[in-house]
């Protein structure tokens, strides 16, 4: 086997295990932070767990879109049973996850209605292009004007959102 090929097989391995449930639970929303990230409380009883949404990425809190993402996930979780599938963790420490209501993907719907984008890895299309495709195509939300900045592009240019001067809402 080529080293190219062991590259390969090992970033395989490693997408493969960071998409492989670690554990699955319910619970109850208790705080959105922003579009794309959220406190759950287990039914199963504990405190809150901090969870990333895995897969997409919503504008920062102080980008344009910011708050109406934030609101948005909110009120697709708010007062509803959770499904949450824990994937592992992310560089700041945040549990990433895939969270449902009634077997229907949050992440996918902030995608397809404009709330957030496709999260893109090296070569991979992401899960939820086609929903970003849509939205884009429709015009929804952050696509429906020119100019809407991926949150890592808006944190090279303006730093994390303590630093950020706000920027008003389109």
């Amino acid at each position: 086997m080529t080293v190219h090929m062991k590259h390969r097989a090992a970033i395989w391995l490693l997408a493969a295990l960071a998409c492989t449930p670690l554990a699955a639970m319910t619970g109850r929303a208790t705080h959105v932070s922003d579009g794309d990230t959220l406190w759950v409380r287990p039914a199963a009883g504990g405190r809150p767990i901090k969870l990333r949404l895995q897969g997409l990425d919503a504008p920062e809190i102080c980008q344009a879109g910011g708050v109406a993402a934030r609101d948005a996930l909110s009120e697709l979780v708010n007062e509803q049973d959770l499904q949450v599938e824990q994937l592992g963790r992310d560089s700041w420490g945040r549990t990433l996850a895939r969270v449902s209501v009634a077997h229907h993907d949050i992440g996918s719907r902030l995608v397809q209605d404009g709330h957030a984008w496709n999260d893109l890895f090296h070569n991979d299309p992401g899960p939820y292009a086609s929903e970003e495709m849509n939205a884009r195509r429709a015009r929804r939300g952050l696509h429906a004007t020119l100019g809407a900045i991926r949150p890592r592009d808006f944190r090279q240019h303006h730093g994390p959102c303590e630093s950020a001067a706000p920027v008003s809402s389109r």
